[in-house]
């Protein structure tokens, strides 16, 4: 079964990163596994965006539960990265992160992505919901 990852209209948040020489493999083009990091690389800088860390969202930090990634075309040394980022499925304690990862000169798609994410409570060790203040930063960008 084939993974299709759906995104959504709206994408709150870009950012630009160029691929790496350590983000090429053996056949010259960006590696799969680069994917998983540069979309960390994204969501870290979307949460800096709004003066957050994965490890303090208003006292609580996060977990990704779950990645999901759909390669759609090469990459290569150089090109420069469009990274889009939607939020969706709500749930009490989390959401998912969704990316599109476009060349930035063409417009064509190379990947997109999901990660799943828990809020964590690192002292107690314990899942927590998603702060409300947090919540009501993200719906209204």
């Amino acid at each position: 079964m084939k993974i299709k990852i759906a995104l959504p209209e709206k994408f709150i948040f870009s950012t630009i990163i160029p691929i790496r020489i350590s983000d090429i493999n053996y056949n010259d083009h960006l590696g799969n596994d680069s994917i998983l990091s540069l979309i960390h690389e994204a969501r870290v800088r979307f949460f800096k965006s709004m003066n957050y860390s994965e490890l303090n969202i208003e006292g609580v930090g996060i977990i990704m539960t779950d990645a999901a990634i759909q390669y759609k075309s090469e990459g290569f040394y150089g090109d420069v990265l469009l990274i889009e980022i939607a939020v969706d499925d709500y749930t009490f304690t989390g959401f998912d992160i969704k990316y599109r990862l476009s060349n930035k000169e063409s417009g064509k798609v190379l990947a997109t992505a999901k990660t799943g994410i828990v809020f964590f409570d690192y002292d107690s060790r314990k899942v927590a919901g998603v702060p409300d203040k947090f919540l009501n930063k993200i719906k209204n960008k």
